[in-house]
């Protein structure tokens, strides 16, 4: 079963017992869109004890909102399908700039009013195939216009993080910011900061890792955002993530993007977002060597060949082309780079130490600095093919403290 067929059963399933369930949400867009929705919400008059009265395997994960997960069978990927039900609700104030402080069941109508952006408002019966659009959501979606629900001040207000979730949408689905929109928008920016720094990186993720993330980037500066979000940025290099492969990580996108940063202050950004270490570390490697290949055909190998061996090389290489396209410089550095790799056994390329550490403790030697200088010595003239034994290079050691 796939996680549309579960969906369609969950709506069938409620209504066979009398209540009223739509789809509700992205997925009712992604649909009108012709795409695949990554997941699917339902809405229903259907109260959160009543739902899991309905489906045994379900959990409350927000019954304070009326928000029900109901379990389904294992999907094509092995794991278990999941639908999000939610009552019809009108929400109270938002007192945290997140979630209201109180909530109302109620209707269709009103749940949409609720929403965050019209294409973002309607419902679906996918059992009747009607739409229900109480925002003017399908006729925003055909203009290509992406709209606040209402008074957008209002909508931004109840959550800052709209503010930059608008930049993603709109950049995502290449649609153009409403005028009073984004006018609500660049003067809710400057309060991005009160959002926690997990909520904006997820969505930063989202945006970068997009293939239209050059567009998102210039909203972001045309929202007022990135000054506020990113203030040690001068300026945001669009032009470089637009030449970087649709297919591209969000490090990687992230390193294009902090193009002016250095590796100390790429760090800092990524700690203030509380990036993971896995994206910390990719994205400080990048950075730091975003320059390291542009003179590659006349590196020496013992400098070349470990960047070449470590295991971001494809996504350095494709900075390194995307930054040189954007400048309108020539990639043959690039191009040399590749040659190497295509060519140059593993083996060759990154060779198993011809002297370890405890070559040297036994040949008398303490670990300490002079330890360290020694190995990187062998190790460089074995990269450059000056030394291809163990006897060669314990030879090289002792030429080298003989010389102090």
């Amino acid at each position: 079963m796939t996680e549309r067929e579960f969906a369609i059963e969950v709506v069938r399933t409620l209504q066979q017992a009398g209540f009223r369930a739509l789809w509700a949400g992205g997925c009712v867009r992604d649909e009108l869109l012709g795409l695949t929705p990554h997941d699917f919400d339902v809405a229903t008059d259907a109260r959160p004890e009543q739902v899991m009265k309905l489906f045994r395997r379900s959990v409350a994960v927000g019954a304070a909102f009326g928000v029900i997960e109901v379990i389904g069978p294992r999907g094509p990927h092995h794991q278990h399908l999941t639908v999000e039900v939610a009552t019809f609700r009108s929400d109270g104030a938002y007192l945290d700039g997140r979630r209201p402080n109180s909530v109302t069941f109620s209707s269709p109508e009103e749940d949409a009013q609720r929403r965050d952006f019209t294409i973002n408002g309607m419902f679906f019966d996918p059992l009747a195939g009607q739409l229900h659009d109480f925002v003017g959501g399908q006729a925003d979606l055909q203009a290509r216009v992406l709209r606040a629900i209402g008074d957008p001040i209002a909508r931004f207000n109840e959550d800052k993080l709209r503010v930059l979730r608008a930049v993603r949408i709109a950049a995502r689905f290449d649609l153009t910011i409403d005028a009073q929109t984004l006018a609500a928008a660049q003067r809710i920016a400057p309060q991005i900061t009160v959002v926690s720094a997990e909520r904006i990186a997820e969505e930063l993720r989202k945006l970068l890792a997009h293939p239209n993330r050059g567009r998102g980037v210039k909203l972001l500066a045309e929202c007022g955002l990135t000054p506020v979000i990113f203030p040690e940025l001068q300026a945001a290099p669009a032009s470089v993530l637009v030449y970087l492969d649709p297919q591209s990580s969000f490090p990687l996108a992230f390193a294009a993007f902090l193009q002016g940063m250095d590796k100390r202050g790429a760090e800092a950004i990524a700690d203030r977002l509380k990036l993971s270490t896995a994206e910390k570390t990719g994205l400080a490697w990048l950075v730091r060597n975003r320059e390291a290949l542009v003179d590659a055909p006349s590196l020496r190998l013992s400098i070349l060949k470990p960047i070449l061996a470590h295991p971001g090389i494809s996504e350095l290489l494709a900075l390194h082309r995307a930054i040189a396209l954007a400048g309108g410089r020539a990639t043959d550095h690039v191009e040399f780079c590749e040659r190497m790799l295509r060519d140059m056994p593993p083996e060759e390329l990154d060779p198993p130490p011809l002297v370890t550490g405890d070559d040297l403790i036994a040949e008398g030697l303490a670990p300490g600095r002079e330890f360290k200088r020694l190995l990187d010595a062998v190790r460089d003239a074995q990269l450059e093919g000056q030394v291809r034994s163990k006897e060669d290079g314990l030879k090289l050691i002792a030429e080298l403290r003989s010389q102090g």
